[in-house]
């Protein structure tokens, strides 16, 4: 348990399962040592947490107000771009013209550009449509920033209702997708191309940007 622990307090990034097994000695029960360790620390100033399907230290919540005075103030997002980086999370993988349609207004340019640059969204894959449009997701960083061990976790009509975050006088039929960090058409499919394609989706992302700003 030791050992582990000295793992996880020096690691710059959270680690998985198989990494810590990795460099724990041979047999060594890893689930039964992860879950010692969170007992341990539950009740002290920083807990072992669980984010993206790896696990790391972090500050216990109720001690979050300390950090305050040394965090570096992060520019805050634009009502745009939030409700863009919300459509991603929850209909992913998703195009661009969806993310409109969704929204109902245009996709203003450097939106996605900003969330993309946060490290927050990525490229996903190609939609199997006309055009084979690209499709964007959210990414590892966006669970780590969130505390959300993957995108399922994401709060469901019911919870967004009870925060008081949707209008009690919903439309008929509303409801809020179950997001997944796989499938779906339009994931994951760079691979039945050659490899430069990956490259060619981000030029076709950034050419939208360069078309909005000659406009």
């Amino acid at each position: 348990m030791r050992m582990a622990e000295a793992l996880l307090f020096a690691a710059a990034e959270p680690l998985d399962i198989d990494t810590l097994a990795s460099r724990l000695p041979a047999g060594t029960d890893v689930g039964a040592v992860i879950e010692d360790l969170q007992k341990l620390y539950e009740s002290r100033g920083v807990n072992l947490i669980r984010v993206a399907n790896k696990w790391m230290f972090r500050t216990a919540s109720d001690l979050s107000f300390l950090m305050e005075r040394t965090a570096v103030e992060q520019k805050k997002l634009s009502r745009a771009a939030m409700e863009t980086l919300a459509i991603i999370a929850y209909h992913q993988p998703v195009t661009r013209a969806e993310i409109e349609e969704i929204r109902g207004v245009t996709v203003s340019k450097g939106t996605i550009d900003v969330l993309m640059e946060t490290g927050w969204v990525r490229l996903r894959g190609r939609k199997r449509t006309p055009g084979r449009p690209v499709t964007y997701g959210t990414t590892e960083d966006f669970l780590l920033h969130f505390g959300l061990e993957n995108v399922g976790d994401l709060p469901g009509l019911d919870e967004l209702k009870a925060a008081g975050l949707l209008d009690g006088r919903l439309p008929p039929g509303f409801d809020i997708p179950s997001p997944s960090d796989t499938g779906g058409e339009g994931d994951g499919e760079f691979e039945d191309v050659p490899a430069e394609e990956y490259g060619a989706a981000m030029d076709e992302h950034l050419s939208h940007v360069a078309d909005e700003e000659s406009e």
